[in-house]
């Protein structure tokens, strides 16, 4: 389909998309000076290294080495294709996109995953229509939402909220009626298969219903609450997981909050969708909830793109309290703040929202809410009066979660609070979050601490260790030698072809020096016996950048936004990758002080050049030397195809010598 789109368009897209409003939708970006950071949303990491670029319209992870433009960035966040993420942007600077109309082949051929979420926004209107306009929707869905919610028309519309016909199979005749296959049907789990006539009945049939909306705001599930008092019937049904649905991957109403939690620098956790609804109600918008299910990893790593700071609700229930305490663990894991608030009984944040309003709420919640560690010992102290047991049991669950805390600093403030809570021996405690650190996750610095303690071995002894974030990250500013990969060697020349394709260099032919174009040298090269590079990526943005330095001329400098924004998503993450691979190095300013050399570009040039594309030529040499000799090994070849095996085998091993020769030393 990537095709249909016109280039045009395409161009047009990429003109007007702001990267910095795109990607700031999904993190939370810190201007430093001309450029944006953040912690990056494709790996987990503590420091950021994700930075944007506004003026070259690229981003790049100097951890996980992830980088390229607005639409790409789509793409690698919402899993969808190159044309869905180019419509994704057009949609939102209202851009109209050209394509030629589909032919039914085509229409059938459409990915799975978009029509899903095709299906999936067909019904959340179908259901909000229903409500909203058939008697039965608006008797019992709407008087539900309006008089026994307490919802206005603003917040049910806002969140999309509607009603599932209580006849059987209505909605999924409509939808078959309305052009959707069955396979979608099942898919979405919108439908499901009667075992008595193999017939589609509703999943959510005689519900009210509330959409699930991804971080960008497309719905993937549903919820359906049932009116009924039958304790046979469940409460709730929810969408199965599919391939637009993972609901450890996804925080209800997360969309509708992202703004909020970025300005207010802290996101509520509470735990259903109508606690969510009930607070945007009254006018507490940085609320979202886990939908039901037990808290995530995924979740949580979710909010951390937005917010280090959380605030879980809990309601009057201990028990409910106590089941989903293990949350707090996976939080404080994540290296980020927790707090927590408990409502007085019977009130849950639903009840709680609709009887208070929004100054009154965030008041009891600044005046209520307590850190963790004051929040564990008060409620677990209570079932330990007296009993020395439960005590140690108690600290044991402390020290459990403090343990949990990457962050030395904050950990050991909390140790010194929790010895002061629970009356404790500091060191004791430091000894304890120690060995638990230790058998969890390995942690060197507790290693260290146990070794100290058991007076093993003196720290100075010991072997030296690199700390996970003092790693060095792969340099690409190395410089290739004889052995490297093909992958290596086409990487490089692709690299001296993006940045410095325009420069001239100077280079000894004989006792003369003799001035070379960088795009010149690697084509005339390379054109000697019609080299194309292995590497599809690589091919391509060599085939881009002849197409334009043809046109262009040479000396010209070929723009880089045909590669940043090239219509293969691949050509532009490579192009970005390159591009920015020794952005961060800046010579030491040390070295300029003490007036040690540092080589110039053109010194550079002239060695690097040269080097890498007669080490390619000599690879290639090289190959195509190993494919003849496996020929003549065979023995299969006639006389006269052996002469010329040999013949040519001899005319390549004079080429290696030119080439060696041409290096100033034998490359094997």
């Amino acid at each position: 389909m990537a095709n249909l789109i016109d280039r045009e368009t395409v161009d047009r897209i990429y003109a007007a998309a702001n990267i910095v409003d795109i990607i700031g939708e999904y993190v939370t970006l810190r201007r430093k000076g001309v450029n944006y950071q953040a912690c990056c949303p494709f790996h987990n990491e503590k420091t950021p290294s994700f930075v944007v670029s506004p003026s070259k319209g690229v981003y790049k992870c100097f951890g996980c080495g992830k980088g390229g433009n607005a639409v790409t960035f789509l793409m690698e966040h919402e899993n969808i294709s190159y044309p869905e993420a180019l419509k994704m942007v057009a949609k939102r600077y209202g851009i109209e996109v050209k394509e030629k109309e589909l032919t039914e082949e085509e229409v059938r051929r459409n990915d799975d995953r978009e029509s899903m979420f095709a299906l999936n926004g067909w019904a959340a209107d179908y259901f909000v229509d229903y409500m909203h306009h058939q008697s039965e929707g608006m008797s019992v869905g709407m008087t539900y939402f309006r008089q026994q919610r307490g919802l206005t028309d603003a917040t049910i519309r806002k969140f999309g909220l509607g009603f599932c016909p209580a006849k059987g199979d209505r909605m999924s005749q409509d939808a078959l009626a309305a052009g959707y296959k069955k396979e979608y049907l099942l898919s979405t789990g919108l439908s499901l298969v009667s075992e008595r006539n193999g017939g589609l009945y509703d999943r959510f049939r005689d519900r009210v219903i509330f959409p699930v909306h991804n971080i960008s705001g497309r719905v993937v599930a549903f919820g359906g609450r049932t009116l009924r008092t039958d304790k046979s019937v469940a409460k709730y049904q929810n969408s199965p997981e599919s391939e637009i649905y993972s609901k450890k991957r996804e925080l209800y109403g997360l969309y509708f909050a992202k703004k909020a939690i970025q300005q207010q620098d802290f996101a509520i956790m509470v735990e259903g969708y109508l606690d969510v609804i009930s607070m945007h109600q009254a006018g507490i918008e940085n609320v979202v909830a886990s939908s039901g299910t037990s808290l995530t990893t995924e979740q949580i790593r979710l909010l951390n793109r937005f917010t280090k700071n959380i605030t879980v609700i809990y309601d009057g229930d201990a028990a409910g309290i106590h089941a989903s305490m293990r949350g707090i663990d996976m939080i404080l894991k994540e290296g980020m703040n927790v707090r927590v608030v408990s409502l007085p009984e019977p009130e849950d944040p639903d009840s709680f929202a609709r009887s208070h309003t929004a100054a009154e709420v965030q008041e009891y919640i600044r005046a209520n809410e307590q850190d963790f560690l004051d929040f564990k010992a008060r409620m677990l102290l209570k079932d330990a009066q007296g009993d020395p047991i439960r005590k140690a049991a108690l600290i044991g669950d402390m020290v459990q979660s403090i343990a949990q805390i990457p962050d030395p600093i904050q950990r050991s403030v909390y140790i010194k609070e929790c010895s002061r809570i629970m009356d404790i021996d500091e060191r004791i405690l430091i000894s304890e979050v120690a060995r638990k650190r230790m058998v969890t996750s390995g942690d060197r610095e507790t290693d260290e601490f146990l070794r100290k303690q058991a007076r093993i071995q003196p720290r100075e002894n010991r072997p030296s260790e690199t700390p996970e974030a003092a790693r060095p990250e792969i340099d690409y500013s190395q410089p290739v030698e004889a052995g490297s990969s093909f992958e290596t060697l086409e990487r490089e020349i692709v690299k001296y072809l993006l940045k410095y394709g325009h420069c001239l260099f100077e280079f000894k032919e004989g006792r003369e020096m003799v001035a070379c174009n960088v795009a010149e040298v690697i084509f005339d090269e390379l054109s000697d016996g019609n080299i194309t590079f292995r590497n599809p990526v690589y091919a391509k943005i060599m085939e881009t950048y002849r197409e334009q330095w043809t046109q262009l001329g040479t000396g010209v400098e070929v723009p880089a936004h045909y590669f940043i924004n090239h219509l293969d998503p691949e050509v532009c993450n490579a192009s970005v990758d390159i591009l920015t691979a020794d952005d961060h190095y800046v010579p030491s300013e040390l070295w300029k002080r003490k007036e040690i050399h540092i080589e110039s570009d053109t010194e550079m040039l002239a060695t690097g050049v040269p080097k890498a594309v007669t080490l390619y030529k000599s690879k290639v040499v090289g190959s195509m030397l190993q494919e003849l000799q496996a020929q003549l090994a065979d023995g299969t070849l006639s006389e006269e195809q052996e002469d010329e095996v040999i013949r040519r085998i001899a005319g390549l091993n004079n080429v290696k010598a030119q080439l060696a020769r041409k290096l100033g030393r034998a490359i094997l």
